[in-house]
């Protein structure tokens, strides 16, 4: 194609540019961090879904930070929530991979996209589409014989996640949380609660700066960890910042 017939994607023609598929991202080794382990790389570059690269830590590898890559960023927000879980104990992205037809590996095949084991033990594939494919039929049929091609021994339950579920902003916040609680101070959050507990007029995030005796982005951060850890409340789908209404969880 000559030069006068290449296509201005920028001045008339408003479509997208079909771009040549690029090759995935892979990830050196990283001082100090644990490397993915998944069976399938999703980290190639995309033009219409939002891989995310994060560092994570569980208690199955003596919280040392590992790499984990989430097709989606409502699968990056299913990873958060599940990182600020109590009960966690281990977290695997691309756990396993599972061939819809028995015994043909040359066939079409499906991918998981976390593996959640918990502390007492139980474990918990997750599976996580969009709202609108949830809605379809084909949907769910796929979901049957993913769930069929799975082996009863490779965990306890397949659970199915919206990912309509995850606005913008609540991705975003768990984002936030899962940042704040890599940066424990269990002294000044016993500090910050307490004072929560004890201050019948609480309303506000910014309520609490004045009465404590600590710079008030300490107090902040505070916040965001006791929040994650659930003992403040707050709306995790508005912007959580210090006009934020925030409450003591009962």
């Amino acid at each position: 194609m000559s030069a006068d017939q290449t296509i201005d994607h920028d001045s008339w023609n408003y479509s997208p540019a079909k771009l040549p598929r690029q090759s995935k991202i892979t990830l050196g080794r990283i001082h100090g961090v644990l490397p993915y382990d998944g069976v399938r790389n999703p980290g190639f570059r995309s033009a219409s879904s939002h891989r995310v690269w994060l560092t994570y830590r569980t208690i199955a590898n003596d919280f040392q930070p590992k790499s984990g890559i989430a097709e989606s960023a409502a699968e990056a927000a299913v990873a958060h929530e599940l990182l600020l879980s109590p009960l966690l104990y281990d977290l695997q992205f691309q756990p396993l991979k599972v061939y819809l037809r028995p015994g043909d590996r040359k066939g079409p095949s499906y991918t998981h996209d976390l593996l959640a084991t918990f502390m007492d033990g139980r474990r918990s594939l997750i599976f996580v589409r969009n709202s609108d494919s949830l809605q379809k039929p084909r949907t769910w049929r796929d979901i049957e014989a993913i769930k069929a091609a799975t082996s009863p021994s490779a965990a306890d339950n397949i659970k199915i996640v919206d990912a309509g579920r995850y606005s913008r902003q609540r991705r975003e916040n768990l984002f936030r949380l899962h940042e704040a609680i890599q940066s424990p101070e269990p002294e000044v959050d016993d500090m910050v609660l307490w004072t929560a507990r004890n201050y019948r007029s609480l309303w506000l995030m910014r309520d609490l700066f004045p009465l404590l005796d600590l710079p008030q982005k300490t107090v902040f951060k505070s916040c965001y960890r006791l929040i994650a850890r659930g003992a403040l409340r707050a709306n995790l789908d508005h912007v959580i910042a210090e006009w934020s209404r925030i409450e003591v969880a009962s």
